[in-house]
């Protein structure tokens, strides 16, 4: 892999992610865009202790732009987007309306292919693995910020997840927090090291699904993927490395080669799900890393964290929504209309032939 950073018209840093050594991206900005001036601000509620990010600015961010003005294309035929090359590989930029900025964070957007109307699921085995490579070198650039706690990677596709961008790219949060997410499972992890005498809580749980075997849908050398016991989502996977590491930089090089054959496999089950002729499948694909520094509140070693991946669409069935209404939205309190067990023979069953 070869990075290359430059920056944008605007001030904001771009990076090139090419497959090939000897590329050279040269090319410059040449758009009249005023210097950065976003900023957003971190509120915490008194009541449920989260954080908020108050970010006025994204009201005025593009929303589906035609094909023809998609700012993530490569910038060809006289017309400038976010790339000033005429190609790429996999691109990084920071986001020009960002809900984290400054003291508050950083957001990143990550262009997974230069060709507007592929999917990650069309990429292939190489151009995933490279994307990877940006994810993991993301991860340990934003690590050394201060401002920093917590580094998420993750995709949003399809316009009824709420995407704004049709062409198949993801974005990277660095949060100056621990997420409440993220909490949650550490203190259950915590306890759970307390409780049972030193085990490990993520080990356990995917020791468990691979001896029940019910709800296992794709299983690799050094990958595992399954729905969870108490799945939240109609069709939910989560993939896990089955040598437990904190996050994407502690991956080692057999889990790095083998991860893009299992994920574009799963990606391209969740488009096959609901049968042939239907859209394609929305989903959120989120990774999962352990915060950066000590973790003394949770009395918990980040090593003691495990990197995975979680998958999931609000699709429930052929042209209905999973929305989150009272109990979900109210209270946080999920109620599935599909078992676990259901939805993992569903994903068995639509395995590329």
């Amino acid at each position: 892999m070869k990075k290359t950073s430059t920056r944008l018209a605007d001030g904001r840093e771009l990076l090139y992610y090419d497959s090939r050594d000897d590329m050279v991206r040269d090319a410059v900005d040449r758009r009249p865009l005023d210097p950065v001036a976003t900023a957003s601000e971190i509120r915490t509620d008194p009541l449920l202790g989260d954080s908020v990010a108050i970010a006025s600015h994204r009201q005025g961010r593009i929303y589906h732009p035609p094909a023809d003005e998609c700012p993530l294309c490569p910038s060809r035929d006289g017309r400038h987007s976010e790339i000033p090359d005429s190609d790429y590989d996999v691109a990084v930029f920071e986001n020009r309306f960002p809900s984290l900025a400054g003291d508050s964070g950083r957001c990143e957007v990550v262009c997974f292919t230069s060709d507007h109307d592929a999917s990650f699921a069309d990429l292939t085995e190489e151009q995933a693995g490279l994307v990877l490579e940006a994810w993991t070198d993301r991860t340990t650039e934003l690590a050394a910020l201060d401002q920093v706690k917590q580094v998420f990677c993750f995709e949003n596709r399809g316009k009824d997840i709420g995407v704004t961008l049709g062409h198949p790219h993801g974005q990277i949060y660095g949060y100056p927090f621990i997420t409440p997410r993220t909490a949650l499972m550490l203190r259950s992890a915590a306890d759970f090291l307390e409780s049972s005498g030193g085990r490990n809580l993520f080990d356990e749980t995917v020791a468990r699904e691979l001896a029940d075997g019910v709800r296992v849908v794709l299983e690799g050398e050094h990958w595992v993927a399954f729905v969870p016991y108490a799945a939240h989502w109609p069709y939910e996977v989560h993939l896990y490395p089955k040598k437990r590491v904190p996050d994407l930089r502690r991956l080692d090089d057999a889990a790095r080669t083998e991860f893009p054959q299992l994920y574009l496999e799963l990606l391209r089950r969740f488009d096959r799900i609901f049968g042939e002729g239907e859209p394609p499948t929305p989903y959120i694909a989120a990774w999962h890393q352990a915060p950066f520094g000590e973790l003394e509140d949770f009395q918990l070693d980040r090593d003691e964290f495990a990197l995975h991946l979680e998958l999931f669409t609000i699709r429930r069935t052929s042209g209905k929504l999973k929305f989150l209404a009272g109990s979900e939205s109210g209270m946080n309190v999920f109620v599935n209309d599909v078992p676990p067990e259901t939805a993992a023979e569903r994903l068995r069953e639509v395995a590329s032939k």
